[in-house]
């Protein structure tokens, strides 16, 4: 079951704490053992602040109420430490809190470190320590603290490395929070400054790209507008190459983007070229179906690989989002891919048919040939599909539209003229220059 799943390739491009969503995801669906699970876990939490979560998952792998000695010592450090920084940070945390206090700040940030420095002696030592209380605060898992301390930080901060590293921390809170639309804006605001920064490497660029475009598959599968935020970002020149030199997994969330958005049809070309280029590199189910479909015209294939998409879709934790209704548990994505990629093997197949067989077709729509009648006779309908259904010996029978004569001369002549042009152009041009050149 878990032959498809891209966890611990995109594990290495999240923050640890972004990786317990698919963990618990995976967890769920049981792809992988429950032992597996909760070590992943356990070794993910030594990174981390959360003891208190660390020591309850060891409780439950190893049955037993006792802790290991070194995780109540490190429990105690991390209280310690807390304090410490909670006391660092206390005359800025202070001030921030109070909103008569916090209007005195403006735009200017040099104009508010002097203001804090010459009214209420907070220094950049004290800025400095709000940084570390907020990145101290994520590492324990409180994401709405440490979201908060962020922002008002970058509000102060004068370092741009800095600033970017918590912006950084401030979109994975926002994230883990579930606050699409606040983390879309943090996710745009930081694309902004890694095209617009002078990197020290361009290899540091493009890793930075490779990471934004992981954790926006978050956004971008959970946002009312994701699935075209998707397509706009990862099919821009830089974000496209990026996947193309290292990232080459993340086709299959352009893949599925592409198909469930029926208005961006006009993607798919460019899609089925990139997945070309790359097939070398990485395949999935989701993958091969356009290539059986658009490249081999292995209809076939298509089904055989439909089939198994919907499994992929099913055990992927950005893809595989179940939602309840009532009694019911759906998976919207799921349904959406499958119906449009039948649409999308109905329209190939009659595009190089003219009489089809309604139940062959629905073998290779994966449907009952009740199911397939009804599904085509309401695409006729609703579309311009220039075809009918013979009911006595099961057929779809396309019909041919005859183009006139003068229609297809007047076709053939269209920008004659323009290429007439060119032609000439192309052979006067040089024949003048070469001319020129020997006199």
């Amino acid at each position: 079951m878990a032959e498809h799943d891209l966890t611990p390739l995109m594990a290495a491009h999240l923050d640890r704490h972004l990786v317990f969503p698919p963990l618990e995801f995976l967890q769920e669906r049981q792809l992988y053992s429950e032992p597996e699970i909760l070590e992943a876990k356990i070794r993910l939490l030594s990174g981390t602040n959360m003891v208190d979560y660390a020591m309850d998952i060891h409780k439950s792998l190893h049955g037993t109420d006792d802790v290991p000695e070194d995780m109540v010592k490190r429990r105690a450090e991390v209280v310690s430490r807390l304090r410490s920084l909670e006391e660092a940070a206390a005359p800025l945390v202070t001030f921030l809190q109070n909103p008569q206090l916090v209007q005195e700040l403006r735009p200017d940030k040099q104009y508010n470190i002097h203001m804090l420095q010459e009214r209420y002696q907070i220094g950049p030592d004290q800025i400095e320590a709000l940084y570390q209380y907020a990145k101290f605060q994520f590492e324990c898992g409180n994401y709405s603290g440490a979201a908060d301390y962020l922002y008002q930080y970058r509000a102060l901060c004068t370092n741009s490395e800095r600033s970017v590293s918590a912006l950084w921390g401030k979109l994975a809170a926002e994230i883990l929070m579930q606050n699409w639309e606040v983390a879309l804006e943090e996710l745009n605001r930081l694309k902004e400054i890694i095209d617009s920064k002078n990197f020290a490497s361009p290899l540091n660029q493009l890793q930075n790209r490779i990471w934004l475009m992981h954790w926006a598959l978050f956004i971008f599968f959970n946002h009312e507008n994701g699935r075209n935020g998707i397509i706009d970002l990862f099919f821009q020149d830089r974000y496209l190459n990026a996947i193309q030199t290292n990232a080459h997994h993340l086709l299959r969330y352009l893949a599925t983007a592409v198909v469930v958005n029926k208005r961006r049809r006009n993607m798919l070309k460019e899609l089925i070229k990139v997945i070309q280029q790359e097939h070398h590199s990485y395949k999935d189910p989701i993958t091969e179906f356009l290539e059986c479909l658009y490249v081999n015209y292995d209809f076939d294939g298509a089904q055989q690989k439909l089939m198994e998409c919907e499994q992929v879709i099913l055990n992927d934790p950005f893809l595989g989002k179940r939602i309840e209704e009532g009694n019911f548990v759906t998976v919207p994505l799921r349904d959406e891919f499958l119906e449009n990629a039948r649409l999308f093997i109905f329209e190939t197949y009659c595009r190089i048919h003219r009489c089809i067989d309604i139940g062959m077709l629905a073998q290779k729509l994966n449907m009952s040939y009740e199911e397939a009648e009804l599904w085509i006779m309401n695409l006729v309908r609703s579309s311009k599909l220039d075809a009918r259904i013979d009911s006595v010996s099961g057929t779809l029978i396309m019909t041919t539209n005859q183009i006139n004569v003068h229609e297809q001369i007047i076709e053939s002549l269209k920008g004659l003229n323009m290429r007439t042009y060119m032609l000439a152009k192309n052979i006067v041009e040089p024949a003048q220059a070469a001319q020129q050149a020997t006199r």
